[in-house]
């Protein structure tokens, strides 16, 4: 047995890891169908916002938002969260996930229903991580 460490980018490498982890997945509970969700939001061309993520086992798995700091507070954000929860409910999902640093948007997701599932405290160095979800209703 043989170690490697790898201080750089390996999208072969998490390709496979991915691959090992929805093969056990699969012969635990059966096929996925996971599928790529992003909306996006632009202003004459420029992007200004957006959320992306994926589907998979009735759950809408949030990767990432941004909004570009001039259009905070114009509830674009809230728009954009709105836009991808329609379409996640449409693939028949029914709760949305999401992690957020406590320095960047908890009460935003709070704000939109979201409820905190899991929290890891801040420590010096690192603020407060929250784990939040949501049940998405037809």
């Amino acid at each position: 047995m043989k170690f490697q460490v790898i201080n750089e980018e390996a999208p072969d490498l998490v390709n496979v890891l991915v691959e090992g982890v929805r093969q056990h997945l699969h012969d635990q509970i059966g096929g996925e169908a996971t599928q790529p969700l992003s909306v996006a939001a632009y202003d004459n061309g420029e992007l200004i916002g957006g959320v992306s993520g994926r589907t998979i086992y009735g759950n809408f798995l949030i990767e990432v938002v941004w909004v570009d700091k001039r259009y905070r507070g114009t509830g674009l954000g809230r728009k954009l969260m709105e836009s991808a929860e329609v379409q996640a409910i449409g693939r028949g999902c029914r709760v949305s996930q999401v992690d957020t640093l406590s320095i960047q948007a908890p009460l935003f997701y709070q704000k939109l229903g979201f409820k905190i599932a899991g929290e890891i405290p801040e420590f010096s160095g690192s603020p407060g991580r929250y784990f939040l979800m949501k049940t998405l209703s037809k």
